[in-house]
């Protein structure tokens, strides 16, 4: 069911995303091909996951200072795959997402505050199904790496690349995802958890 990477943060189904830089902050590309954005609920007592296939994420980052970076993800909601189609089909109808009427999840950081080296909190604005809450999205630097010189071109002409995992548990009845019998919580349950591995380059 969700949203946004440790975000959060598949890609318009596979679109290298360009952002707008903010002051002293660097534009990443975004590797749609090895990002995913995903999530994992309860059905009874089993474990049910999915990802999202479509989506557009900016990530603008200052390596030196973490407070001058900015995210903004938009989730195309129909995109919702979770390896069986009857039940993708369900969650895109009123009674769960009402991908017709709110076609897009958007995440948008308001800040970002470093924890240590490789862990960051980015709080912002959570969008699900038309209602707005502001959650504090925990995210761990994977590494950064320069990209050898002879692999630069293939890879767009970028220099380095970073990886970040971002992942934070909400409850879908806050967003109203759920809606008459399926409010309930004994089949599908409260807790979703958000995850988005992310992969990007700066040239």
């Amino acid at each position: 069911m969700f949203a946004v990477a440790k975000l959060f943060v598949a890609g318009l189904a596979a679109t290298t995303i360009l952002s707008t830089p903010v002051a002293n902050a660097s534009a990443w590309m975004v590797d749609a091909s090895h990002t995913r954005v995903g999530f994992a609920v309860r059905h009874f007592f089993t474990p049910v996951d999915g990802h999202f296939e479509r989506f557009d994420v900016k990530l603008d980052w200052d390596r030196n200072d973490v407070s001058k970076s900015k995210i903004e993800a938009k989730i195309g909601v129909a995109s919702v795959h979770t390896a069986n189609a009857k039940r993708d089909a369900h969650l895109r109808t009123p009674d769960f997402f009402d991908a017709a009427n709110f076609p897009e999840i958007t995440f948008l950081s308001r800040s970002i505050r470093a924890v240590d080296a490789t862990h960051f909190v980015a709080s912002g604005d959570l969008t699900i199904r038309g209602v707005t809450k502001r959650v504090d999205l925990p995210i761990t630097l994977l590494g950064v790496t320069d990209i050898p010189p002879m692999m630069q071109e293939m890879m767009m002409g970028a220099k380095r690349v970073a990886s970040f995992d971002g992942q934070l548990v909400i409850d879908r009845r806050d967003f109203s995802v759920g809606t008459g019998s399926w409010a309930e919580t004994a089949i599908v349950g409260s807790d979703v958890t958000i995850s988005i591995k992310l992969e990007s380059m700066e040239k």
